[in-house]
């Protein structure tokens, strides 16, 4: 017999615990290259309640063990992704998870608002951790008190469930974890990326023209796993675990650690069809294991 890879969050019943992270894969677009309901879950890219040109441009670097970015949320508003992105992707079979971003308080509210009218969303993802939109890296998910007040103002005007991505770019992120469910949030999203830089030595300037960007790939994977554990020690909804996943180990780590599924990031840049693979390799390492299901792994990591 398979192994039961299915999940839940939230209500939400996913096929397998596996799903691109915001920004990372191209929805709508890749469905031409791959069959996108083999997914658990869908999540579009961020989106804000105005359009954004982003950052200028150089605005991703590779560094040894990962990838930094400073792309600045570009996107075309809500309003765009409701007329042009949204009838594409509400026809897949997982559920839609759709990304907000602001830049105030009132603009996730509204974002939020625009996007309730609609069918085949399941879920919000709010993003409070991008350390790309304002100068310096700053973000709402480095105070529990902004973090509270974007995700109570997002929560009066939806019945669907709220994840809250957090940023690890801070003295106590449980802290930061307790704040969102406080005021509202369903479940959580760990990690966002750790702020960084590079710098061009013989150009004497930094890799990239917003100086700072945010790190992902391989090297933040120990800090996540770290996230992920210490908030599921003290909160009681939902996680779903982000930071250099590659592989179907790295999966069960973060279920181990704590979260009920997980976002795949930087390696769709380095193999667009490396959500396929670990899908396979997961099932395949289950059985090896002889576990009937995924869900045996979630929070099961022996700490004494």
């Amino acid at each position: 017999m398979k192994p039961d890879l299915s999940v839940e969050l939230c209500g939400l019943r996913l096929q397998n615990p596996i799903m691109p992270s915001s920004g990372s894969f191209g929805l709508p677009g890749y469905e031409e290259y791959m069959d996108l309901n083999v997914l658990g879950a869908l999540v579009a890219k961020s989106i804000t309640l105005h359009p954004r040109p982003g950052n200028p441009p150089p605005r991703i670097a590779e560094t040894p063990a990962g990838m930094l970015n400073a792309v600045g949320i570009q996107n075309r508003g809500v309003k765009w992704f409701i007329e042009n992105d949204l009838p594409k992707l509400r026809h897949f079979s997982p559920p839609l998870i759709v990304s907000i971003a602001g830049t105030k308080v009132e603009d996730f509210a509204q974002a939020a608002e625009l996007l309730e009218k609609e069918e085949g969303i399941a879920a919000y993802e709010i993003n409070v951790s991008c350390p790309n939109m304002e100068a310096g890296g700053r973000a709402f998910g480095m105070s529990a008190a902004a973090t509270q007040a974007v995700v109570a103002s997002v929560k009066k005007h939806t019945r669907r469930p709220l994840f809250t991505k957090l940023t690890p770019n801070v003295t106590d992120i449980v802290e930061i974890a307790q704040a969102a469910v406080e005021a509202g949030s369903d479940g959580l999203t760990l990690i966002n990326t750790l702020l960084g830089m590079a710098v061009d030595v013989r150009r004497r300037r930094p890799l990239l023209a917003n100086i700072l960007g945010g790190l992902s790939g391989p090297a933040i994977k120990p800090v996540a796993l770290r996230c992920v554990y210490q908030v599921a020690q003290a909160v009681k909804v939902p996680i779903i675990g982000v930071g250099g996943i590659a592989s179907a180990a790295d999966v069960l780590e973060f279920l181990l650690a704590g979260a009920s599924a997980v976002q795949v990031g930087t390696a769709n840049i380095v193999d667009p069809y490396i959500m396929p693979k670990i899908i396979a390799d997961l099932e395949k390492c289950l059985a090896e294991n002889g576990a009937a299901s995924v869900r045996e792994y979630i929070g099961a990591l022996r700490a004494d």
